[in-house]
C-alpha cells in the first residue's frame, strides 16, 4: 500500500502537488476560522492551479488515447464530420430565423406600405377630381375598396363645405387643423386606422380604414399571427396612451387558423415560431404634431415562410417544392447516418492495414529485410502494402545505387578540380595590358570557356566563349574548345617566333574542327583577340558571342560581331576587326550568365545595367569591378538558384 501511494506521489508533478497543498490550506482556513479575505485568495489560488491541473491531465490522457490510430480516426472523424455537420445545422437554424424575420418583415412591410400608397394615391385623385366628377368617383373608389379594405370611409369636403361621404351614412369627420399632406397608419378614438390626408386650396380628402385582425391577417395570408400593439416612449413625460386594434367589422370573416404544414417528423424540432417586429409611426388623429411608435408583431414558424417563398402560385394552399425541399433534407439526414455506419467499416479496415504495416517497419529497423506483411484486397493500402514489400526487397539495391551515386560526386568533383586546371594561370601581364578573370558554374562543372596566352614577347592573345548547354557535356565540349585553339596557338608559335595570328582564320579552323567532331546540336559562341603592344592594337574576331564592351575616354562602344557560332554548320566564313587600346582604356568581356539573370519579376539584369555599373567604377581596380558585377547580379537573382554558368574577363590598359 505504501509503495502504491509513493509511485502516485511521484507521478504527480509541481501543478498537481500545489493544488493538493492549497486544497489543504484552504480547509484549513476554514476550519482556523481565517478572514474572508485570506479564504477567497486561497480559494482563488486553488482554481486557478485546478484549470491548470485539468489541463494538463486532459493533454496527458489525450495522448494516451490518441496514439492508436483507431481513437485517432474517431477523433478525426469527430472534427471532420459530426462537428463540422452540427455547425451547419446550427448555422441553417439560424439562417432560416434570420430569414424568417427578413422576409417577413419584407413582406409585410411591402404589403402594407402598398395599401397605403392606394389610398394616398386614391385621394390624390379624389382631391383633383372635377367637381362634376367627384361624387361618381368617390362612389367607384368605395366600390373597389369594400373587398380589400373593409370598413373604410371616405370625406370630400370642398372650398364651399359641402361634403360627400361614402358610404353615405359614414360617420367620418375632417381631422383637427394642422395636417398636411400625409398617410399611414393614424390614432383614432382609442384604435389603429390606416388613412390619407390630401388637402389643396378647393378640396380636402380624407380616406380612414380600421385596422382589423382580420385585415392583418390578409396582409400575407398565411404567414402567421400578425398584430399590431401601441410602444410608447420611454422618456416621454405625456400619460401613456391606451390603443389597441380595433374591433372586428359586422360582416367581416375572422382569420382562419393557421393550419399545419406538413413537416417531416425529423425536422419538426427544427420548426420554431420565430417572434419579431418591426416599429411603425404613427400619428394621432386629436394632436397634429404629435407622432407615437407602434409594433408591427408578428408569430411565424419557419415552415409558414418557407412555405410563402417556395409558393408557386398565391392561391396555392401548400407549395409542392416546400415538400420537395422538406425531403431533400430528410434524405440529407438518412445519408449521414449510412454515411457514418460506412466509416465505422472502413475504419476497421484502415486500421488493420495501418497495424501490418507498423509490424513491418519495427521488423525492418531490426534489419529483418525478409519480412513481408500479408496484403489482402484492391485497395490502396492493398497498393501500400505491396509497395512495402517491394521497398523491403529493393532497401539492398538502394544502398548499392547509393554508393555508386557517392563514387559519381567524387567523380565529378574530380572532374571539376580538373576543369579548374585547364583554366590559365594568373599571366602577371603583358607589358601596359592588365587581365582579371572570373569564372563561376551554375553545376560542378562549367560550359563557359576563358583563356590568354602569350604568343611572343609582345603579343598576348586572350579568348572568351560560352558552350551551349550546361553540366558535363558543356565542359566537355569547352575542354575541347580549348585543346583546339590551343593546338593551333602552339602551331603558329612553332613556326615562327614571331607568328602572324590570323584570328578569322583561327576562328574557321575551330568551326571546322568542332563540326567535324561534335553532334549537330552542340555549338559555342567565342570570341578570340590578338593585342599587339607595341601598337596597342587588337585584332579580334567574335564569332556569335555577346559583343565585348570597350570603356574610354569616348564613353562606352560595343565590339562588332564578325561571324556565327563555331561547330554549328561547316564552312563558315568570319571576319576579323581591330581597334585600339589607349591608356587607361578598360575591355569587358561577359557571358550571357551575367546579363540574362531574372529578378523575382521575370526583368533580366541587362547588359545596359552591366554597362552604368562599370561606368559607373572605372576608377576602382579591375579585381574590385568583377566583384562587384558578381555582387550585382547576385543581389537582382536574389534567393533563386544560379541560371547558368557567370564568366568575366576584363582586360586595362595602364
Amino acid at each position: 500500500m505504501s509503495l502504491s501511494r509513493g509511485l502516485a506521489w511521484s507521478w504527480l508533478g509541481l501543478p498537481e502537488k500545489l493544488f493538493l497543498g492549497s486544497l489543504a490550506v484552504g480547509a484549513a482556513c476554514w476550519a482556523g476560522g481565517v478572514g474572508l479575505a485570506g479564504q477567497v485568495l486561497i480559494w482563488l489560488v486553488a482554481a486557478v492551479l485546478a484549470v491548470i491541473v485539468v489541463g494538463r491531465g486532459a493533454l496527458r490522457w489525450s495522448r494516451i488515447l490518441l496514439w492508436r490510430l483507431r481513437n485517432r480516426l474517431i477523433v478525426a472523424y469527430l472534427f471532420i464530420a459530426v462537428i463540422p455537420l452540427l455547425l451547419l445545422l446550427v448555422m441553417a437554424q439560424l439562417g432560416t430565423w434570420a430569414l424568417t424575420r427578413q422576409v417577413g418583415t419584407y413582406l409585410l412591410n411591402a404589403e402594407m406600405e402598398r395599401r397605403v400608397t392606394l389610398l394616398r394615391e386614391t385621394a390624390a385623385r379624389l382631391a383633383t377630381a372635377p367637381p362634376a366628377d367627384r361624387a361618381e368617383a368617390i362612389l367607384r373608389a368605395g366600390f373597389l375598396f369594400r373587398e380589400r379594405f373593409p370598413g373604410v370611409e371616405i370625406l370630400v369636403r370642398d372650398a364651399a363645405g359641402k361634403e360627400t361621404r361614402y358610404p353615405p351614412e359614414a360617420g367620418l369627420e375632417a381631422p383637427p387643423v394642422g395636417f398636411a399632406d400625409r398617410s399611414g397608419i393614424i390614432a383614432k378614438s382609442g384604435s389603429f386606422h390606416l388613412w390619407a390626408h390630401q388637402g389643396t386650396a378647393r378640396t380636402e380628402v380624407v380616406i380612414v380604414m380600421p385596422v382589423t385582425r382580420t385585415f392583418l391577417a390578409g396582409l400575407v395570408p398565411g404567414i402567421g399571427d400578425v398584430t399590431l400593439r401601441y410602444f410608447p416612449d420611454p422618456s416621454s413625460q405625456k400619460s401613456v396612451r391606451t390603443l389597441r386594434l380595433h374591433p372586428a367589422i359586422p360582416g367581416e370573416q375572422a382569420p382562419p387558423p393557421l393550419a399545419a404544414l406538413d413537416v417531416p417528423l425529423l425536422l419538426r424540432p427544427l420548426d420554431w415560431a420565430v417572434p419579431w417586429s418591426v416599429t411603425v409611426p404613427i400619428a394621432i388623429w386629436d394632436e397634429p404634431q404629435a407622432q407615437e411608435t407602434a409594433l408591427l408583431a408578428m408569430r411565424s414558424p419557419i415552415s409558414r415562410i418557407l412555405d410563402v417563398i417556395f409558393r408557386l402560385r398565391p392561391e396555392e394552399s401548400e407549395s409542392d417544392l416546400l415538400k420537395v425541399f422538406y425531403l431533400a433534407v430528410a434524405l440529407f439526414v438518412v445519408v449521414q447516418i449510412l454515411s457514418a455506419m460506412l466509416g465505422i467499416s472502413l475504419t476497421r479496415s484502415i486500421t488493420s492495414a495501418v497495424h501490418e504495416l507498423y509490424e513491418g517497419t519495427e521488423r525492418v529497423k531490426e534489419g529483418d529485410f525478409a519480412h513481408r506483411i500479408p496484403v489482402n484486397g484492391h485497395d490502396q493500402l492493398a497498393d501500400l502494402g505491396q509497395s512495402f514489400n517491394r521497398m523491403t526487397a529493393n532497401l539492398e539495391q538502394l544502398l548499392i545505387s547509393e554508393k555508386e551515386r557517392q563514387r559519381l560526386q567524387a567523380e565529378l568533383e574530380i572532374a571539376r578540380e580538373v576543369q579548374s586546371q585547364l583554366h590559365p594561370k594568373a599571366l602577371p601581364g603583358l607589358g601596359s595590358l592588365r587581365l582579371t578573370s572570373l569564372c563561376t558554374p551554375a553545376r560542378m562543372v562549367s560550359g563557359d570557356y576563358y583563356d590568354f596566352q602569350a604568343v611572343s614577347d609582345h603579343r598576348l592573345v586572350m579568348a572568351i566563349g560560352d558552350v551551349a548547354g550546361k553540366g558535363i557535356s558543356a565542359a566537355l565540349l569547352m575542354a575541347t574548345l580549348q585543346s583546339a585553339m590551343r593546338s593551333q596557338l602552339r602551331h603558329c608559335m612553332e613556326a615562327s617566333p614571331q607568328p602572324e595570328i590570323s584570328t578569322a582564320r583561327l576562328v574557321a579552323n575551330l568551326n571546322t574542327q568542332l563540326h567535324a567532331s561534335t553532334s549537330p546540336e552542340k555549338f559555342a559562341t567565342f570570341f578570340i583577340g590578338v593585342y599587339d603592344d607595341d601598337s596597342g592594337l587588337l585584332h579580334y574576331t567574335n564569332a556569335g558571342h555577346l559583343p565585348p564592351v570597350l570603356f574610354s575616354r569616348r564613353g562606352s562602344e560595343r565590339l562588332e560581331v564578325n561571324g556565327m557560332v563555331v561547330g554549328a554548320f561547316p564552312d563558315v566564313p568570319y571576319g576579323e576587326s581591330r581597334l585600339h587600346l589607349d591608356k587607361g582604356d578598360l575591355l569587358v568581356c561577359f557571358t550571357d550568365g551575367i546579363t540574362e539573370p531574372e529578378n523575382a519579376y521575370g526583368e533580366m539584369y541587362g547588359e545596359d545595367r552591366l554597362i552604368d555599373l562599370v561606368r559607373d567604377n572605372l576608377h576602382l581596380p579591375e579585381a574590385e569591378i568583377v566583384n562587384l558585377i558578381a555582387e550585382s547580379v547576385q543581389t537582382w537573382m536574389g534567393a533563386q538558384e544560379q541560371p547558368d554558368d557567370m564568366t568575366l574577363l576584363l582586360a586595362r590598359k595602364v
